[in-house]
């Protein structure tokens, strides 16, 4: 869904040489506090065009206020954000959200290709009807997700994972520049995290794909990047992640479980 709704190689931390005119998503010198807790300090960041970032780190350490930072539903105590150059509230017409928590009533009737086309509604008209180059954006995002074949169905139809499907074609139907999405694989089985991986991994090779995760294992295999945060934030290449790193972020009794052979064993 639209921001306005509300409702890699070249990434960069931690050093402020000259600025990359082609990032996506810079911080720079950002701090944030809720009332008197600091929740992050002194993030720098860069995020370049295209590509898969994953943001980790334990709860509470940050990942959803980086995110929110992101979006402009934040605002920093310190330092700037900036999305393609200018102020996240600036940029949300080309983002896509999907939040963490979306409270929609599976037993609502309303079908696959209604929820989906809800992602439109903040640059719709004001009827909210939609022309027909939503109504094409719409379509490519059901395409983008596989669930082509079921918009007409009722979403009480859809299993768990094609539910969390249609809530990324609805991030998608605003035709974004930047994907953000909270915890997009919480609580799903192996086999559907796995193809979730694979759906978000193909539209990285158009837009860049940003993801809060708590799936370490999936994480190591599907970022190119990692940005962790754990108050601040440090960012490594996927072939820097093992045990020792999260141990020091998470603390020494993190375990890596890799999830490879349960899923060839299911193939």
């Amino acid at each position: 869904m639209s921001v306005n709704d509300e409702r890699s190689p070249g990434l960069a931390a931690g050093n402020r040489g000259s600025s990359n005119s082609e990032a996506v998503i810079e911080f720079d010198h950002v701090s944030f506090s809720y009332d008197r807790t600091d929740a992050l300090t002194n993030v720098n960041l860069q995020i370049p065009c295209c590509g898969y970032v994953s943001i980790v780190g334990p709860n509470g350490g940050g990942k959803t206020t980086l995110l929110k930072l992101m979006l402009g539903l934040l605002k920093p105590r310190k330092g700037s954000v900036r999305v393609f150059g200018r102020t996240p509230e600036d940029s949300r017409s080309r983002m896509g959200y999907m939040p963490q928590e979306v409270k929609l009533d599976p037993m609502f009737p309303i079908t696959v290709g209604d929820v989906v086309s809800m992602g439109c509604l903040g640059s719709s008209s004001w009827l909210g009807l939609l022309s027909q180059s939503e109504k094409s954006a719409v379509e490519q995002a059901l395409v983008d997700v596989g669930l082509q074949d079921v918009r007409k169905k009722p979403l009480s139809s859809l299993s768990g994972g094609q539910r969390r499907r249609v809530l990324i074609a609805r991030a998608l139907a605003c035709q974004p520049e930047l994907l953000l999405l909270d915890e997009p694989t919480a609580n799903l089985d192996l086999l559907v995290e796995e193809e979730l991986h694979g759906i978000l991994s193909k539209l990285s090779e158009r837009l860049t794909v940003v993801v809060v995760s708590h799936d370490l294992a999936f994480v190591s295999r599907s970022a190119r990047t990692v940005v962790c945060v754990n108050r601040t934030v440090a960012v490594h290449g996927t072939a820097e992640i093992d045990g020792k790193l999260f141990a020091e972020m998470f603390g020494q009794g993190i375990k890596m479980v890799v999830h490879d052979k349960h899923l060839r064993q299911k193939d």
